[in-house]
């Protein structure tokens, strides 16, 4: 005998608020935090790894540009951890609905809201833990994460396209299908959105600290303090970690390749004319805060190796190995007069951890490329 499904769904729902006005208010809010989320991650990635036609265009100003947009990252993608939840919370009695395919458009359908579901999950949770820099797991986190995202907007697109005229129905109090609805569901779904709401809010406040200093004293849950550190300001990679010594700097100079090569001791870069800029260290985990640099312009070196306003610089690090050893930056930022190889902060000389004996400081960039233990720089 061939089989045949059971005549109704094996799970019933009598919950009233797994409804589409309750789906669709909390989907706007997602929405937003996935956009916000997708667009400032799209804009780090390519600010770390710029491909060669945009390198020379990537703006140097505003000085502070990469601590906003990185913050709002980590901010929106951490309120959207929450709102996810909310959302499946509010949709989920529709995977139980009967029977399981009703056609072949419905089964891709389906299909595309698992992707959507599996790829958020994912390209959040990896997120978070990427803000801990633990990452427990063989593949390289910067280029999935990337690629993920691309899908996880795409099958966002793709389902609010398939559910635009249900999302249309119940956009606000006054369309059709919301006044369909039964009202008396009315107050207890504004308390759910009201709980929701201070739930998105509350997480979001006492993470967004350690980007955004007026909310530091309320960093409760955020992976980082800004305040705490060597001569505070914290540390991702140290020298120990780099395999940097102080016996591996005895005979250090700074060499600069280009058609006019020379090479300065440490005395030597100290004697040249000495820059002042106060700039933050802003990094892809999300913390960020800002010390005061003090050292050598890089276009003034670039100048002396024979560079002209047009070059570019390479950046060669001391330290062992690493995916951000060496570091191109592009002309905005190798000629701005903020980009310092720095040799103090905050008035003092550099500690190893900081990159002692001396480091690039620039405006707008993602920390990660803001080199430590500079031994090479060259003209490109």
């Amino acid at each position: 005998m061939r089989p045949t499904l059971p005549p109704g769904p094996p799970i019933t729902f009598k919950a009233r608020l797994h409804d589409p006005r309750t789906a669709t208010v909390i989907g706007r809010w997602l929405a937003l935090a996935f956009a916000a989320c997708f667009a400032t991650g799209v804009l780090s990635h390519f600010l770390q790894h710029p491909p060669g036609w945009l390198a020379d265009h990537l703006p140097s100003r505003p000085y502070w540009g990469y601590r906003l947009t990185q913050g709002l990252h980590v901010a929106s993608g951490t309120a959207a951890i929450p709102l996810l939840f909310a959302k499946l919370w509010a949709v989920y009695p529709r995977l139980f609905a009967w029977p399981p395919v009703r056609s072949v458009p419905h089964a891709l359908e389906r299909l595309s809201v698992a992707v959507l579901v599996a790829a958020a999950l994912f390209e959040l949770f990896t997120g978070l833990l990427n803000t801990f820099q633990w990452y427990p797991w063989p593949f390289n986190f910067v280029p999935v994460h990337h690629a993920v995202a691309w899908v996880v907007i795409g099958a966002l697109l793709l389902h609010i396209a398939v559910q635009w005229p249900r999302i249309r129905d119940h956009f606000t109090l006054g369309s059709p299908g919301t006044l369909a609805l039964p009202e008396a569901d009315g107050p207890n779904r504004r308390h759910l959105l009201l709980g929701v709401a201070a739930a998105v809010g509350a997480v979001t406040v006492t993470t967004a600290g350690q980007s955004v200093t007026a909310l530091g004293r309320l960093t409760l849950f955020a992976p980082r303090s800004p305040a705490y550190g060597v001569r505070g300001l914290p540390v991702n990679r140290t020298a120990a970690a780099a395999r940097v010594t102080e016996a591996s700097l005895i005979d250090w100079r700074l060499t600069v390749h280009g058609p006019r090569p020379f090479a300065l001791t440490l005395e030597e870069l100290h004697a040249l004319p000495q820059h002042e800029v106060t700039l933050p260290i802003a990094c892809v985990e999300g913390w960020s805060t800002s010390a005061r640099w003090t050292g050598v312009r890089v276009r003034d070196l670039l100048e002396r190796a024979g560079g002209d306003p047009g070059s570019r610089a390479r950046v060669v690090s001391l330290e062992a190995a690493g995916a951000y050893r060496v570091m191109d930056m592009g002309r905005q930022y190798a000629r701005d007069p903020l980009t310092l190889l720095a040799l103090r902060m905050n008035g003092e000389v550099l500690s190893l951890d900081h990159g002692y004996p001396a480091r690039i400081i620039a405006p707008n960039r993602p920390g990660v490329l803001q080199t430590k233990w500079v031994g090479r720089l060259e003209v490109v």
